[in-house]
């Protein structure tokens, strides 16, 4: 009886990381949507990261008081805690400059190498077994990603945005492996993202004064807050949140191939919002797409033998 009781248990928390893994890659592939029209209204890239930020962390520390979480951790907490920030900072910097060198979808494109960072450092350094149904997924996921790549022709893509995408990538995919880490068991979620958020805008501010840009603007208009409250609550505390549910429910190599739903949502948005034509060579990439991450979602008796 107890069996049963713990193995539906186990399946609900399955589902729940794998509806938060889902709505978490959702919600991340919308940060061109809140960036691109900042940029239009003339705002810098530490401005436009350090108010994200701002408005994520105040978000986050408001909720917990009105909760009444306690802020308490420990030393050697903090310490995983302030490399999730400055991992994310990292990640966010190189990720937003990088829409200056190419179009965003071609960077949230390229973006998408994490999982395959995150499969690698997971059986590089856990030990992790990379099951044919992982390395099926990812194939299937990246060869969806590569179709919805649509460069203009004979285009060349910038060397310098390309190396910005792959840096960003890299410290994504260690934050989702840190976020595993034994020392923040027993931290709450909600808690966990605070921190990261916190030290990612101290990064952040600290990176103000250090980058060519040198100074922080203010959002100027409505318009430009409105889209700053996007960024800070959909692909940030919206996007954490649900992710680092899904990691400590599902693990790292699943929620990762889950985000090829990010580069999905800005095709998405594209087609909807700003008027891009879906071709059948679109289309065939979110098949693709879907495909690996309905390998990863269903349950493992659904497999064929071959891929067990």
């Amino acid at each position: 009886m107890t069996h049963h009781i713990m193995s539906s248990t186990q399946r609900r928390n399955a589902l729940a990381g794998i509806v938060c893994g889902i709505l978490s890659a959702v919600c991340y592939g919308t940060n061109p949507f809140g960036a691109l029209p900042l940029y239009q209204e003339g705002e810098n890239t530490s401005s436009v990261l350090f108010f994200r930020f701002f408005v994520a962390a105040t978000l986050l520390g408001a909720l917990l008081v009105v909760r009444r979480f306690s802020f308490a951790v420990t030393r050697p907490q903090l310490r995983v805690l302030a490399m999730l920030g400055m991992l994310f900072a990292g990640s966010s910097i190189t990720y937003y400059q990088s829409f200056h060198f190419m179009d965003a979808g071609i960077a949230s494109t390229i973006l998408f190498v994490y999982p395959v960072m995150v499969a690698g450092i997971m059986a590089l350094c856990f030990h992790e077994r990379l099951a044919r149904v992982t390395i099926v997924a990812v194939a299937l996921a990246l060869a969806g990603i590569v179709l919805l790549y649509q460069g203009p022709a004979g285009a060349t893509l910038s060397t310098l945005g390309v190396i910005l995408c792959v840096l960003s990538s890299a410290f994504y995919a260690v934050y989702i492996v840190v976020i595993k880490q034994d020392k923040l068991d027993g931290v709450p979620s909600l808690l966990i993202t605070f921190y990261a958020m916190l030290f990612c805008m101290l990064c952040l501010l600290a990176y103000s004064f250090t980058s060519p840009e040198l100074h922080l603007m203010l959002p100027t208009s409505m318009r430009a807050w409105f889209y700053t409250g996007w960024l800070g609550l959909v692909p940030t505390v919206l996007s954490l949140e649900l992710m680092t549910i899904a990691v400590k429910h599902v693990g790292p190599t699943p929620t990762a191939i889950m985000g090829a739903l990010e580069p999905l949502t800005a095709v998405a948005i594209g087609v909807m919002v700003f008027g891009e034509s879906l071709t059948t060579r679109v289309v065939l990439g979110i098949v693709l797409i879907l495909a690996g991450v309905m390998l990863i979602v269903l349950p493992k008796q659904c497999y064929p033998q071959w891929l067990q």
